[in-house]
């Protein structure tokens, strides 16, 4: 039967094509191409770019074909040969995972990455190995991407002749999981990448700040370890920041933080670990953040808390070993600490309800007299420094009225 000339079109317009099956295109010894170069100018989307194990020294890769997963079978080495970027996500929808990604050199010029994701969506970029190069993995203007599960580590000297290891710049809604990052400028470095997601990472030996990110409101940092850092953790202008369960390490030095805290607007600090660093937590210039439930135990100073730090609120905290600890730079402190755990103090319990029945000045005169003349600390053992500190508690006339917790707590919280 013949289709009358008007239902021709039509009918071809309602023909569906069926797609093209995805396809393992596999580089290597014995595989269909020689070059992951070719098999990546030949990959349609959906499929997959099987790499073989082996040392790959090409030009660098660029993954320009959306849906496509990049993935290395027995760990092959990507080599930048000290002269180029390894690996460049260019298009949507982009998995990598399995490679050894190594060697870009330094360059004054170029950030080189082993691996980069560019002015692309919904990355993926996991199980890699990242070894030497001038920056681990680096987003940039790349929304909803995933850095999970990637070993990441660089022998730097110098913090000029040095990358960061995951770095993001303009890439909101970025999941940072489970990474292991050593050796790199800034473990992990964040600047205009809102709705971020850091969790359950360890970054340590970073020659500056285990993690450090500016400009960078609604993002959330979980369950991290940040240990051994030259200067700790660095937050700065930011907006609704939840900081939570995280270890903040080691950071010993005249400029070394745990956390540093730097025009922070609103957020939680909550249920983390600040153990064994030259300064705690250092607040500056920041206002209505929520400090609770964390534990400060044998740092230098458990927290300072600056005059420009305002209605900061310090609840259930546990201090503990310290040597200080809290410090202000002013009478006029305008933050609260309400409800803390103090080892050193020595009051009473008459009605037992877990509470001190006498308020605990934890700003020591000589906390003060330090913050003005740091040469001071010298006599930190000496008996002077006993007898001003039992005359503070006697008569507490110098140290900032607003830093007393009048609820303090009898036992430690959970």
């Amino acid at each position: 039967m013949t289709l009358p000339v008007a239902l021709g079109p039509m009918l071809l317009s309602l023909m569906v094509v069926a797609p093209k099956p995805a396809a393992d295109l596999t580089v290597g010894p014995g595989g269909h191409f020689a070059t992951i170069t070719a098999a990546l100018a030949a990959a349609q989307p959906g499929d997959r770019v099987l790499v073989r194990a082996g040392t790959y020294r090409e030009a660098t890769l660029v993954v320009r074909t959306p849906r496509v997963t990049v993935q290395g079978e027995g760990w092959p080495v990507l080599d930048g040969q000290g002269a180029r970027e390894v690996l460049v996500i260019a298009a949507d929808d982009v998995t990598v995972r399995g490679l050894v990604a190594t060697n870009t050199g330094v360059s004054n010029l170029e950030d080189r990455a082993g691996i980069r994701a560019k002015d692309v969506r919904n990355c993926v970029i996991e199980h890699n190995r990242l070894r030497d190069n001038l920056w681990g993995i680096y987003l940039q203007r790349s929304a909803d991407c995933v850095v999970r599960d990637n070993d990441i580590e660089a022998h730097g000297e110098r913090q000029t002749t040095s990358g960061n290891g995951i770095h993001l710049w303009y890439s909101p809604g970025a999941r940072i999981e489970r990474n292991h990052i050593r050796g790199h400028r800034d473990g992990i470095y964040f600047e205009f990448s809102q709705h971020g997601v850091t969790r359950d990472n360890v970054s340590e030996r970073s020659q500056r700040y285990g993690l450090h990110f500016m400009f960078s409101d609604s993002c959330s940092y979980v369950h991290n370890t940040f240990r051994e850092n030259t200067s700790g953790v660095a937050v700065m202008y930011s907006r609704g920041v939840v900081i939570s369960g995280n270890r903040f390490e080691r950071s010993w030095g005249s400029a070394a933080y745990g956390l540093l805290l730097k025009d922070i607007s609103g957020g939680e600090i909550s249920s983390n670990t600040f153990d064994r660093n030259s300064t705690g937590l250092f607040v500056e210039g920041s206002s209505r953040l929520e400090v609770r439930g964390n534990t400060f135990t044998q740092n230098g100073w458990a927290a300072k808390v600056l005059a420009d730090a305002d209605e900061n609120r310090f609840t259930g905290n546990r201090f503990s070993g310290n040597a200080f600890d809290v410090t202000t730079n002013s009478r006029s402190a305008n933050s609260t600490f309400d409800g803390n755990w103090w080892d050193a103090y020595a009051g009473y319990d008459l009605n037992k309800d877990g509470v001190g029945d006498t308020a605990f000045h934890p700003v020591r005169l000589f906390a003060l007299v330090v913050e003005q003349h740091p040469a001071a600390l010298l006599l930190l053992r000496s008996p002077l420094v006993a007898v001003l500190d039992a005359a503070e508690r006697v008569l507490p006339v110098l140290t900032p009225e607003t830093l007393v917790d009048h609820h303090p707590l009898m036992r430690p919280p959970r």
